[in-house]
Parts: C-alpha cells; sequence; structure tokens
C-alpha cells in the first residue's frame, strides 16, 4: 500500500519584532526552527518537510537543518499582521503549479512551540488519516485556569463582566473548578489539516478533532520572559521530547 503524501510546513518569517530573529535564535542550544525540524523529519508518517520564509539566512539554517525551502515567501506575506491562511495558501499553490505536488494532508508546526511529545506529530496524522469526515486535528491542553473564571472590562463602565456564562450555574466564577466543564487551550505542537481545507478558505475547516498534549510540554515563546523560563523548563525536566539530534 502507498504511503499518503503527508507535507510539514513551518511558517518562519524573518520580521519578527517581540523577540528579534526568534526563529533562528538558539533555544536550548539549537536554533529555534530546529525543534521544528526534527519533528517533521522524524515522524513516521511525514513524507515531505518545508519551511516557508521571506528570509535568506532562515532559508540557508532550515536547509542544514534538514528542511527544504523551494521557494522564498514574498514580503506581501510576512508582514506582523499576516495570517497563516495566507501563508499556506501561497505555498499550497506554488507546489502545485510549479512541481504538481498535491498532498493528501498538511502539518503545521509552530516554531514556537518547540517542546514537542515524541510521537505527536505522528499521532495527529493518523487520527485525521483514519477519521475521513474530519477536516483538521488540532493540539490542545487542559488549561491552568477555567475559562469560566474570566473575565472581561466593560469598555464604557470599566466594570469587570464574566467572559462566559454556563447554562444551570448563576455564577460559574465562584463555582469550584472541578464542578465547571472541561475546557481546552490550543497549542502550537501540532496541526493536521486538508489541502481542500485550507484552499477553501480555513486553516481548520468545521470538524476539528483533538489531540491531547501534557501539560508539562507547554512552553510557547512569545517573550524574552518566555524564552528563559522555556530553557530553564527543559533543563531541569526529564520531557520524553523531540530534539534536534542526541540530547547534550
Amino acid at each position: 500500500m502507498t504511503q499518503p503524501e503527508i507535507l510539514a510546513i513551518l511558517p518562519a518569517r524573518g520580521g519578527s519584532k517581540g523577540i528579534p530573529r526568534k526563529n533562528i535564535r538558539p533555544f536550548a542550544g539549537y536554533p529555534l526552527i530546529a525543534f521544528g525540524i526534527a519533528a517533521a523529519l522524524q515522524a513516521k508518517t511525514v513524507t515531505r518537510v518545508i519551511v516557508s520564509t521571506d528570509d535568506e539566512e532562515i532559508a540557508d539554517i532550515a536547509r542544514r537543518c534538514g528542511a527544504e525551502t523551494p521557494f522564498l515567501r514574498p514580503a506581501e506575506l510576512a508582514q506582523d499582521r499576516t495570517a497563516d491562511l495566507p501563508v499556506f495558501q501561497h505555498a499550497l499553490t506554488w507546489l502545485a503549479e510549479n512541481e504538481d505536488y498535491h498532498p493528501e494532508a498538511v502539518v503545521h508546526l509552530h516554531p514556537t512551540s518547540p517542546v514537542r511529545p515524541v510521537g505527536c506529530v505522528d499521532r495527529a496524522v493518523r487520527l485525521l488519516l483514519d477519521h475521513p469526515g474530519a477536516d483538521c486535528v488540532r493540539s490542545v491542553v487542559e488549561p491552568i485556569q477555567s475559562p469560566y473564571k474570566m473575565w472581561h472590562i466593560d469598555e464604557r463602565e470599566g466594570n469587570l463582566l464574566p467572559l462566559l456564562t454556563l447554562p444551570g450555574v448563576s455564577e460559574p466564577y465562584n463555582t469550584p473548578r472541578q464542578m465547571l466543564p472541561s475546557a481546552y487551550l490550543q497549542t502550537g505542537h501540532v496541526n493536521v489539516v486538508r489541502p481542500a481545507t485550507i484552499l477553501g478558505g480555513s486553516m481548520t475547516g468545521q470538524i476539528i478533532l483533538p489531540i491531547h498534549i501534557d501539560a508539562g510540554y507547554e512552553v510557547d515563546l512569545d517573550t524574552l520572559l518566555d524564552w528563559e523560563r522555556g530553557e530553564w523548563w527543559v533543563a531541569r525536566k526529564t520531557l520524553d521530547m523531540v530534539w534536534p539530534e542526541e540530547k547534550r
């Protein structure tokens, strides 16, 4: 039986401002993007790994880590507010037009979530392939704080308003957490999406299946403080995580 064509894409633009050059900044001794590339290369289900970037230096490092960079992303798709959707649409369209390449599924790996459990990419891909009616598989963790205990502030009056209501519970924000419904926070560890869903205008579609990630692997690098905490975490925890090469 022929192995399905599964394409992993890592979006990595060069102009990040919160953490300058974050996609190639060293994390735990390796360029950050190397972790996502390693997760894709080590997955048995993934057949091709591409980095979508507008930056020559990032492209060079990505190739040295084992990924392909068949194109440089146009500058208009590498702005501060550029969403993932047009970036992935561009990649799929370019590959179809220039290589007649049409994968069965697309694996989306965020470089800023480098601490991935071994095998999570394969689990996510197989879950999507086993459910033909699903549009997407998305990684999630259980948050420390329930969203039913969260608030927003009324812009006009300045007072607190509950973020969510819960039928049958008058004050969910005063209710013990154990009595509230389970909730899940999406992570950047792995998303697997059907190309038709992306080309149809969505990064998820309507039928989304969860792959559960242990909260111990939830490291999301948005600030320099996140970076320091993340390196501290991986240095002091025994995690069965994907490393770019044999752990030092």
